[in-house]
């Protein structure tokens, strides 16, 4: 069984600064496209960083030079390193795995506040 549970998230204010974990359970993320998406109420969930399957990291122009996305294999861990936080990166941060075939996962989501 496939499970992605993220963790992290909290409210902060701007400028400041989380580190977002996804621990991946069934699943080798390693050899997978793994993703971090965002959700605000009344949108859809947009990419934010990437790694594909073949190891390139993609990044949403809005949040380039601001955000890093990284893995530990060993923990088989993927974050999302958010510095110089805006208000308008508030929403709920989901992991999302791409295991091919159309089989895809998602986490459960975390909330990220960002407001004086």
């Amino acid at each position: 069984q496939v499970q992605l549970v993220e963790s992290g998230g909290d409210l902060v204010q701007p400028g400041g600064s989380l580190r977002l974990s996804c621990a991946g359970s069934g699943v080798v993320l390693k050899i997978y496209a793994v993703a971090w998406y965002r959700q605000t109420p009344g949108q859809q969930r947009e990419l934010v960083a990437a790694f594909t399957s073949a190891g390139i990291i993609k990044y949403a122009e809005s949040v380039k030079d601001r955000f890093t996305i990284s893995r530990d294999n060993a923990k088989n861990t993927i974050y999302l390193q958010m510095i110089k936080l805006k208000p308008e990166d508030t929403a709920v941060y989901y992991c999302h795995a791409d295991l091919g075939a159309a089989v895809e996962h998602w986490g459960q989501g975390t909330q990220v506040t960002v407001s004086s």
